[in-house]
């Protein structure tokens, strides 16, 4: 993606199911379970890097020891700092008594990151400040083990008012009106509520500690779950330890956020992704089994594993941004769908060079387009293929004719190179948009100047800005006959509310032009119209119901909308022509068919919450105001 945003979040689950005593005795360390743990996330890192953090409980720790440990980061390397300092202590105590350093019960009496559940999360923060605090695993403390709950999340709520509004009605003072801190409190609110019930119900039978014991043996995550998450209005998978060793990983009921989990004799094992438990535990692709929409991933505190419903599931809608962009490409079906996204796309470029491919050189945005723009290369190769065999069956052409076609091959240079040492705030807000456009670089002297068409693949355009202040102005030095811009996604056109930073009206190309056509054609008016039935639904609490903002993009042809956003990102003095080239919806559907959330492109938002935001999102734009629209 040329435009960089910040979107998802990642999360590893790591729960042992034999004592640590094992691991010491066949892996050789007790450190493998952080091992294991930095493998997942090390391997996950794509899906964030303002901060990272880990937890780890101690299973069965006498009262008065130390049993959850946290540590959280917003280091330049968050990862690699946090198993820096773990692996720290360890080196320490290894120091310090080498003889008890591999025995279980000296380990636990004496060292952190002894235990055997780990939860890890990686955060790309979608708002707010980047700091520490805001970090996940988020921690709600108690003396009650049972009533301890550490969560971290990938995860927006888009009705975070009601939600907060429902604890304050409850008796609850929240410190912090945020989905995270919300979210957990709701879950821990129905979990002192289960741990209050059991209590009442074996009160006469036992004494406190036995109390206790029973209800850590007996908790039902299941319906802690079913009564906090019924109101959620969001996409999400959210991880929970309590404080006596069971855990859970929820998914929500479109299965809008992605949760993989894989399952041996040795452990349980949660991730975004499955290329991360592939490359840690070095397991089968079909021994990875996806969490279903609506449904909890439940480990007991014995370490007893099923999958329950807490809620009723419903349509399928994963997000379609997971298989182009957002996912690690080496995950097998993510690879192929990515070429298929390319692949597509082959008469649209082809339509668009006028079948040139003599004067054609072919190139890609680095480096996650890169898969597509493989794709769309097969594409053109199988096009040549019948161009063959259709010259070979009318047998009209010389020899020399026929030579030069089987030979032929499309032109495929690499023009566009990233220079990642280079940063940009060295300059002032004056001065930016030169630096920017230094940020890539190209290759010269490969095109034939005034007579080659450049087609440049990129995974998807948001805003359209590094394109506009960077790559085409560096494209157009080459001075090339025509630029063709081809885009693996659709149009963007609608915020996200479920996780990726994409919440502004203003920010989206697509929206830039359709307001530009609806003044070149004196519609303006239909601005005005759609923001008084926004205004009037929100006033009357009906603003879920519909997305008004479709209303406006129904006015021109995805052709026309795509002609204007051409116009857009052309910088003034170029000599090059200008043309976008997107993907189209039933394009990405046909190649991602189990990942059909495309709300971002179409505005069919999954949830009622999605046209509450962009019904809102819509009013702030016109309103002037740069905020979130949930």
């Amino acid at each position: 993606m040329s435009d960089f945003i910040h979107h998802e979040c990642g999360i590893a689950l790591i729960r042992l199911k034999k004592p640590l005593q094992h691991y010491i005795d066949v892996y050789g360390s007790p450190l493998w379970p952080a091992q294991k743990l930095y493998l997942l996330m090390e391997k996950q890192h794509n899906r964030g890097q303002d901060g990272a953090g880990v937890a780890n409980i101690k299973l069965d720790m006498p009262p008065g020891k130390p049993y959850i440990h946290r540590l959280r980061s917003t280091e330049p390397n968050p990862v690699a700092w946090l198993f820096e300092k773990i692996g720290k202590k360890f080196r320490k105590a290894q120091t310090r008594n080498k003889a008890l350093f591999k025995n279980e019960k000296w380990l636990k009496d004496h060292l952190e990151w002894s235990g055997e559940l780990w939860l890890g999360h990686l955060r790309y923060g979608t708002h707010g400040e980047n700091t520490v605090e805001k970090c996940h695993p988020m921690i709600r403390q108690n003396n009650w083990r049972s009533r301890n709950l550490v969560m971290a999340g990938n995860f927006n709520m888009t009705n975070v008012d009601q939600l907060f509004h429902h604890l304050v009605e409850i008796g609850q003072h929240p410190y912090e009106k945020a989905d995270t801190v919300t979210v957990m409190e709701k879950i821990g609110h129905f979990l002192d509520e289960e741990v209050q019930r059991l209590f009442n119900y074996y009160k006469t039978e036992y004494n406190q500690q036995e109390i206790s014991r029973k209800i850590e043996s007996e908790i039902d995550i299941q319906k802690v779950l079913t009564r906090s998450c019924k109101d959620f209005d969001g996409g999400y998978t959210m991880a929970g330890l309590t404080g006596n060793g069971a855990a859970f990983v929820a998914r929500d009921p479109n299965g809008i956020r992605p949760a993989c989990y894989f399952e041996n004799e040795e452990v349980v094992v949660v991730a975004s992704e499955k290329p991360a438990i592939k490359t840690a535990f070095n397991a089968s692709y079909n021994q990875i089994k996806e969490i279903r929409p609506g449904h909890a991933l439940i480990i007991s505190q014995e370490g007893l594993v099923s999958e329950k419903p807490f809620t009723e599931p419903r349509e399928l809608k994963s997000c379609s941004f997971e298989r182009i962009y957002f996912s690690r490409g080496n995950d097998p079906e993510i690879y192929r769908e990515r070429k298929a996204l390319g692949e597509k796309l082959t008469q649209q470029v082809l339509r668009a060079i006028d079948y040139d491919l003599e004067n054609t050189v072919f190139s890609y945005i680095p480096n996650t387009a890169e898969t597509a723009f493989l794709g769309l290369i097969s594409g053109l190769e199988s096009h040549l293929a019948g161009v063959r065999l259709a010259a070979l069956e009318k047998d009209t052409h010389s020899p020399e004719a026929h030579r030069k076609l089987l030979h032929f091959r499309p032109r495929v240079e690499k023009l566009v190179v990233k220079d990642a040492k280079l940063r940009t705030f060295i300059t002032d807000d004056e001065h930016r948009d030169e630096m920017v456009s230094h940020v890539y670089d190209t290759t010269y002297e490969v095109i034939n100047k005034g007579i080659d068409t450049l087609v440049v693949m990129d995974d998807s355009i948001v805003r359209g800005t590094t394109l506009e202040k960077s790559i085409i102005t560096l494209l157009n030095k080459l001075e090339p006959a025509r630029i063709v811009i081809v885009s693996s996604a659709p149009q963007i056109r609608y915020p996200d509310c479920y996780g990726i930073d994409m919440s502004k009206m203003k920010e989206f190309v697509a929206f830039r032009a359709v307001v530009a056509l609806l003044q070149e054609t004196g519609q303006e008016n239909l601005l005005d119209e759609v923001y008084e039935q926004c205004l009037s639904a929100r006033d009357s609490g009906t603003d879920h119901r519909e997305n008004f903002v479709k209303r406006l993009y129904k006015q021109f042809s995805v052709e026309k909308i795509s002609e204007k956003i051409a116009a857009i990102i052309t910088p003034p003095n170029t000599g090059a022509g200008i043309r976008v080239v997107y993907q189209t919806i039933e394009g990405l559907h046909e190649a991602c068919p189990r990942h059909t959330g495309d709300w971002y492109f179409s505005g069919n938002y999954p949830t009622p919450g999605g046209n509450r935001v962009v019904n809102q999102a819509f009013v702030n734009y016109m309103e002037n105001k740069a905020v979130r629209a949930y």
